[in-house]
This record gives structure tokens, sequence and C-alpha cells, in this order.
């Protein structure tokens, strides 16, 4: 490094030496070898000639630029680091933008399975208001389960057998046919306009006819059932009846008071109730405490018109449903018909919905069963297991 010194302007008397005396130039000219870096400087000194000088550079100087280099290296480092940092965040974010894209796709995969559960219990839940709208029409009836266990291994399982009732409306038939091809057929026509026909003779064509709806029936059947037993603590079945050839009102009576006495180890009895064919019958007590006793002798004779029968004392299950699941089923074989006037009596009905849906070329066939209720009544249909 150097500087550049600028010109300078001489005195009159190094003017007037400069240009009158010769001698000046030739004492500079005539400078000793060894002072002539020093004597040029000093001629450039008095001239008026532009002169360059290079200076060494400093120590200072030298620390100035090597300090200023080493601080340019260190911002350089920390916009390395600072960028290694920034590639990383990104990356991070690049993760995180994937797993949240994934998440949404998973959140939208559950919501859509969501909603179709969803759809499916208010399904269940229309079917089994229906359900008890259907059962609350009904009367209370009492149940009894009996059958006979083989093995063991089956105590715990319990078969059902449909028995359904279904409640009809006025203006409405059940058609069961032998075919439910046939069922289906009439199911997808929906409409049928049936002829009307008063004994032998027919009626002119616009007052003959009437059209019907045809629908499915659709019944709720229960798919699992949990019944809670308990022993009633004033109960008794009583079992092995002896068929004496007297009526049952009869036999009931004697059997009552024969364990309404405290001699025999009964007490007053409170009800009674016969199981119809089932040959059992169930006495209840007045009080707790009599049945145990009874039950644990398992077997007693019992005295009948001048006669002693051995009969056999069992524990009374009382069995309450407290969980039934029911689905729906539709009948193969049955339609619903509705929408029918009240224009012939009840059998002239039934017979001209017979005949007509038997004929083939009304889209029927053969006929298992029909039921009819005119308009204006009510009925009850029974559902049974079809084994055919």
């Amino acid at each position: 490094m150097g500087f550049r010194a600028g010109r300078g302007r001489g005195s009159e008397s190094e003017s007037g030496s400069r240009h009158g005396a010769p001698g000046s130039g030739d004492r500079v000219g005539n400078a000793p070898r060894g002072s002539g870096r020093a004597a040029a400087s000093a001629a450039g000194m008095d001239s008026e000639e532009d002169s360059f000088v290079r200076l060494p550079c400093s120590d200072a100087s030298q620390n100035d630029g090597q300090e200023s280099l080493e601080q340019l290296r260190q911002e350089i480092d920390r916009f390395k680091e600072r960028h290694s940092v920034l590639e990383q965040e990104c990356e991070e974010l690049q993760v995180a933008k994937e797993a949240a894209e994934q998440r949404t796709r998973e959140l939208r995969q559950e919501g859509e399975l969501l909603r179709k559960t969803l759809e499916q219990q208010l399904f269940l839940n229309r079917d089994e208001e229906r359900a008890l709208q259907m059962l609350s029409a009904l009367p209370e009836k009492k149940m009894m389960f009996k059958g006979l266990v083989a093995n063991k291994e089956d105590v715990n399982k319990l078969t059902l057998t449909p028995w359904i009732q279904y409640p009809l409306p006025g203006g409405s038939a059940l058609i069961t046919f032998e075919k439910a091809e046939v069922a289906q057929r009439i199911i997808e026509m929906k409409e049928h306009v049936v002829k009307l026909s008063c004994g032998d003779k027919l009626e002119e064509p616009d007052q003959c006819r009437m059209r019907v709806q045809a629908a499915p029936v659709e019944l709720l059947l229960p798919s699992a059932l949990e019944i809670r037993l308990t022993q009633s603590s004033r109960s008794i079945l009583v079992s092995d009846l002896p068929s004496l050839g007297i009526p049952e009102e009869t036999l009931l009576d004697k059997l009552e008071l024969f364990f309404s006495k405290t001699k025999n180890g009964g007490s007053e009895v409170e009800s009674r109730e016969f199981w119809g064919d089932s040959g059992q019958m169930v006495l209840t007590f007045t009080r707790d405490g009599v049945a145990e006793p009874l039950i644990e002798k398992g077997h007693i004779q019992v005295l009948i018109e001048r006669g002693k029968y051995k009969v056999k004392i069992s524990p009374c299950m009382i069995g309450s449903i407290i969980n039934v699941q029911l689905q729906p089923s539709r009948c193969s074989k049955t339609v619903l018909l509705s929408g029918i006037p009240d224009l012939l009596d009840e059998e002239s009905m039934r017979d001209t919905l017979e005949i007509h849906f038997q004929k083939a070329s009304r889209g029927g066939g053969e006929v298992d069963a029909l039921a009819y209720v005119p308009a204006g009544q009510t009925g009850l249909a029974v559902f049974v297991e079809d084994t055919g």
C-alpha cells in the first residue's frame, strides 16, 4: 500500500534557481550514486511536477486487514450455520405437513365410518321403536320356557321358537303363498286391480273393481336374548301329578287343600296355576320360609280321595328379560295388502282376494293362507317358524 503526493508550489527563489541557474540541475544530476533515492525525493519536493511515492504498510494496517478477514469468515460460518438450521426446520415442517395430511385422511375415513355407523344405529333405533310401539299395543302375557336338557354342556343354551304377533289394521289382509317367488312378484307389481263379485253375478265394470296395494311384511326377530332367573321364595313347582280322571279344577282344589295344612309342611296358599299340558302346577304361599323345606324334600306323598300319590317338588324359577337384541327380517312368502274398501262381507272379500291372487295371469300362485280384517276393525296375526 502507499499514498500519492500532491503537486507542490515552490518559492520565487526556487523558481528562479530552477530556470536561471543551470548549476542546480547539475547538482542534482551529479549527486552521489549512493544517495540517489533521497536526492530524487528532495528534488521532487522542490519541483512543481507530480511525483508518486510508495511507502510500506504499517503493522496496524495489516492487523486491521486480518481482523476484517477473520470477521468475514466468522460471518460466513454463522450464515452457514443458520442455513443448516433453516434446512432442518424445512425438513421438519415437511414431515409435519405430511403427518397432518395423513391424519386428515384418517379423520375423514373415521368420520365416514362414524356416519355409516350412526345411520345404521338410527335405522335399528327406528326398528326398535316400531317394535316397542307394536308390543305396547299388545296385552302383557306370561311366558313359560320348557324343554329337555340332553347334555350337561347344553344347560346354558336356549333355543327360541318364533311366535310373532303382528297387528293388522282395518282394511288390510295378509296372504301367504306356497312359493316365495310368487310373493316377490306380487310385491314388485305394488298395485293390483281386483274385480269384485256378488255371488255368481258380476256388477258393472265401473262398480266391481277395487285397487289394493301390496307391500312386504317385515318383522323384528330376536337375535340375542338375556334372561335373569331368580328363584321364588314363596312358590313351588309341583310335577308328576296323578291322572285320576277328574276335572282339572277339582285336582287343583285337592292339592291346594293338602299344601295349605301346616302338618303337611305347607301354609296358606295365595294362588295356584296349572301349566296346561305340561302336567305341572305352581303353588304360591302367602309367607316366606314355606317353599324351601318342601323343595329340600324333593318328593312328597299327597292324599287325594283316600289315595296317596307321590309328586315331585321343585323350585319355581322366575325369569325376566333384561336385554333383547332385534334384527329386521322380511317374510319371504307373505304379502301385506292394504287399502281394501268395505264393499263385501268378510267371507266374500276373503274368497275374492284368494281367487284373484291364485291366477297366474295376474302374477299370482297357490295361496297357503289368507287373513282379512274389514275396515273399522283390528286383527292380530301370528307368525310361526316355517318348517317346510
